[in-house]
């Protein structure tokens, strides 16, 4: 009986020894990198942190985010992703297809989850939506049908829509991409379309927007290149200026001065971009996690500069809009 009692009694003072060691151990903090080109604390950035305390990240805990901001040329941007690779981050996140292109040169190890308005195949960043291969996964717009909706919308806003061009940046693989994802749907609607180039370092709208009105274009569309999202309000006040309705592919376009946009839910996109995180830290593999589509989407438009470039928007279109500025 006292074998038995002192058995037991050494039992439990080997586990109470045990568990203080097993409590020391440090926890495994990971460490995403994220590439933008909008401030750390910008509503993408936010929802996609929002995502990770859903499923259960706490910023410095468990998780680090290593955040760069990325403002320069195409060497600035490699030199960013070549620090996040050197840094061993276990993930890299972007919403910039520069800033992917880059890394998965950079690494073909290293994890990458995009957040992209372009049709990731075609820009070659991955080989299909199904099965994305390489490292590459994560959340895309394939633009063509929310290409047809936005001539649409125009079309709704603007009933003598006669000539539309879209904004394309010189040096960019993205701009054939673009304007494509526009070309079959201003077809089928019978609008004539136009491309309307601008170049680096700085695009030059005013000359830009004076020669679409000299060609009696009816509206722009601009898509969402990172050098826009860095001339946002410098964009839409040359517009306004020139009285050309813009069509956008961000709500943060239409909040700057935009006159529209139809775009994808982003809250929904980062905090699902932050679900294929946490997927591929416990383990998955980019090649093997289907590339999704947005389910969630926002027609946004701005009352104040409708009236600022005299455009009466239809009561019919205001009832569907999901957020209005006035």
């Amino acid at each position: 009986m006292k074998k038995r009692i002192d058995a037991a009694f050494l039992g439990g003072l080997l586990l109470a020894l045990c568990l203080p060691v097993e409590a020391q151990q440090p926890m495994k903090i990971s460490r995403i990198g994220f590439l933008s080109e909008t401030s750390r604390n910008g509503s993408n950035v936010a929802a996609f942190r929002q995502g990770l305390r859903d499923l259960g990240y706490i910023e410095g805990k468990n998780i680090l985010i290593e955040f760069r901001n990325i403002k320069g040329t195409q060497d600035r941007t490699g030199s960013d992703v070549n620090e996040l690779v050197q840094l061993k981050v276990d993930v890299i996140v972007s919403p910039l297809q520069s800033a992917i292109r880059a890394a998965k040169q950079a690494t073909k190890t290293i994890p990458i989850v995009m957040v992209v308005n372009t049709d990731p195949v075609a820009t070659r960043l991955i080989d299909s939506l199904a099965r994305p291969g390489g490292n590459v996964t994560g959340v895309t717009v394939v633009g063509s049908e929310l290409g047809s909706k936005r001539l649409e919308l125009l079309k709704e806003v603007i009933p003598t829509l006669s000539r539309v061009e879209v904004l394309l940046m010189a040096d960019s693989p993205s701009s054939p991409v673009a304007f494509k994802e526009y070309e079959s749907a201003a077809r089928t609607l019978k609008i004539p379309l136009q491309s309307l180039v601008l170049r680096r370092p700085e695009p030059d709208f005013d000359s830009a927007f004076q020669a679409a009105v000299g060609r009696h274009t009816s509206a722009l569309i601009a898509p969402t290149f990172p050098l826009f999202v860095r001339f946002q309000k410098r964009m839409t006040d040359v517009a306004i200026k020139n009285r050309l309705p813009s069509m956008h592919e961000q709500i943060d376009f239409v909040e700057a001065g935009g006159l529209m946009s139809y775009s994808a839910n982003d809250t929904d996109s980062f905090k699902r971009a932050a679900a294929y995180v946490d997927k591929i830290l416990k383990g998955a593999k980019p090649a093997d996690l289907p590339v999704e589509r947005p389910t969630k989407f926002e027609y946004a438009i701005n009352l104040k500069t409708a009236k600022q470039i005299g455009l009466t928007i239809p009561s019919k279109v205001l009832a569907r809009a999901d957020k209005i500025l006035r």
